[in-house]
């Protein structure tokens, strides 16, 4: 019964890992999205063009607890919620903005100009009081190469889809030191969430396996701008584990003696 029992839980435990690799390789060819890279490092060498039009190194400009996002800023669609999100939550956080914090925008489009950059931060710029926007809150273009490789490094995929782009929304956070802590999905935030992550990044944590769990179970609709919920995912994952709680009670059960007459 013994050794049933251990050829029963190494076939299931094989079909798991089956499972979990079938899963991981359709996750990883998506186009459009994120993938997680916490705990990787900001490389030196990829170089960003600032509000005064000097080119400086992306690695230089964190030296605090850092929220990042990726957007671009003839966007007509989840960029500005997500920059209106941000600027919501700096409003209402206690932290204070280019002390306690800071936030990075970088245009993924090469063809936009540093004038644009400066245009965008202006309309944002009114949006919060009593916040020193103007150091805590930096835009950024840059040129293909460097756009390639930091989108790449920080997980953060999209499409050109005509003139425009398709892409998902989502707050990269970064320690001092340059390492990705956190990424918060979405464009509304609980400031309790974002001062979490940026108390978490201060100490060079990384988020949560929730947010493991969550990138499992959602995907990004390009379609409709949001985060749903993953059907075939979902429903493959509660069929396994149901197969497998019934093989162990098949197996575990006892079978009832005969009373013979």
């Amino acid at each position: 019964m013994k050794l049933k029992l251990a050829i029963c839980l190494a076939f299931l435990f094989q079909s798991l890992i089956l499972f979990a690799q079938k899963n991981k390789d359709l996750y990883y060819d998506f186009e459009v999205g994120v993938i997680e890279h916490l705990n990787d490092t900001i490389p030196n060498d990829i170089q960003l063009i600032n509000e005064k039009g000097e080119t400086v190194s992306l690695k230089a400009q964190i030296d605090k607890p850092t929220a990042l996002i990726f957007v671009y800023f003839r966007c007509p669609g989840i960029c500005s919620p997500l920059m209106d999100g941000l600027a919501d939550v700096i409003q209402k956080s206690d932290l204070k903005l280019a002390k306690d914090y800071q936030v990075l925008t970088i245009s993924f489009d090469p063809s936009e100009t540093t004038d644009l950059a400066v245009k965008k931060k202006n309309n944002y710029k009114s949006l919060i009081t009593g916040q020193n926007t103007q150091e805590g809150w930096q835009f950024f273009t840059a040129d293909s190469a460097n756009i390639a490789e930091a989108t790449k490094m920080m997980g953060f995929r999209y499409k050109k889809t005509g003139n425009d782009y398709t892409h998902a929304a989502t707050v990269i956070v970064i320690s001092p030191e340059g390492k990705i802590t956190r990424y918060l999905n979405g464009t509304y935030f609980l400031p309790f969430e974002f001062k979490l992550a940026m108390l978490e990044a201060s100490k060079g944590q990384a988020g949560p396996t929730i947010n493991k769990i969550l990138q499992y179970c959602y995907s990004y609709d390009p379609v409709g701008h949001a985060y749903v919920l993953n059907i075939t995912k979902i429903t493959g994952a509660i069929i396994l584990l149901m197969g497998l709680i019934v093989f162990l009670l098949l197996i575990i059960r006892k079978p009832r003696k005969k009373i013979h007459s």
